[in-house]
Formats: structure tokens, sequence, C-alpha cells
């Protein structure tokens, strides 16, 4: 039934409180765990301030090697365990980018937290979570982790 999941993680543990369900799925189907974080650019200047290309890209490096260090270590606890897994770090609106890999990877469900790194519900521009919903076009499964810090 499933094949691929796709498990969106912004490295909160809320986001990681579907790890047990992704497991248990991933054992159960035999299926690959393909664990995706998105960094979101977020560049704010002052009215007066210039642009530091060599700043921007050594944060830029230095934020891709923390994400991938953070989920080659999911990786790792999922192969130990013998569950295909692969990791991927992509750019841009966050949104988009779970909805755009999801279709590149054809994957078969995607797994998310209702609530991520802000653990606040809906806000005027709307939950990762929500846009999601409203934009894919396969399953998705939402577990609920309001009241996990």
């Amino acid at each position: 039934m499933y094949n691929k999941i796709l498990i969106p993680l912004d490295g909160s543990k809320r986001a990681e409180a579907v790890l047990p369900h992704v497991e248990e799925m991933a054992k159960r189907y035999d299926a690959g765990a393909i664990f995706l974080l998105v960094d979101e650019l977020q560049v704010m200047l002052g009215w007066d301030e210039v642009v530091d290309l060599s700043k921007c890209r050594e944060d830029f490096n230095q934020r891709q090697r923390k994400a991938e260090s953070y989920l080659a270590q999911h990786q790792k606890k999922f192969r130990e365990k013998g569950i295909k897994t692969d990791v991927y770090v992509v750019h841009g609106p966050v949104v988009k980018s779970i909805c755009s890999a999801a279709e590149e990877m054809d994957v078969d469900i995607i797994v998310m937290a209702s609530h991520g790194l802000s653990g606040l519900p809906r806000t005027f521009y709307g939950s990762v979570t929500a846009g999601v919903l409203q934009k894919i076009d396969r399953p998705l499964l939402i577990i609920r982790t309001r009241r996990i810090q």
C-alpha cells in the first residue's frame, strides 16, 4: 500500500513526534522513509543596510550542514531498525517545497505533525500542515502534537 513515506521535519520535538508512527508504518508495509527539511531563506534588511554576500553564503552553508547533520541522526536510527531511508534538504517556501518534493519523489503518503516549531495554532498566514493539506494530491497523515513541548 505504501512504498515511500515523506516526513517533513523542522527540528522540533513536535515534528519528531510522528517518528514512532512512521516507524510502525514503514515496518508494516516494508516502506522507505524520506526525511525532508525545508530551509526557508529569510533576509530582512533595514533601509540603509547592504547585503554581505560572503556572510550570506557562510550562513547558508552553516544552515545546510546543520540540517544535513540533524537529518542524518534520524536516518541512522531508522537504518539501524532495518528501514530504508533517504534525506533531503531543500530551499524555498515551506508548503510549496513539501508539495513539490512529494510529487517529484512520487511518495505514497506524507506524515506530518499538526504543529511544528512554533507550536501555535493556525495563524493569519495558516499553518504549514494546513497549507499542505489544501495543496497536496496524495494521502496526508496528520499526527496531533499540540501538547508536546
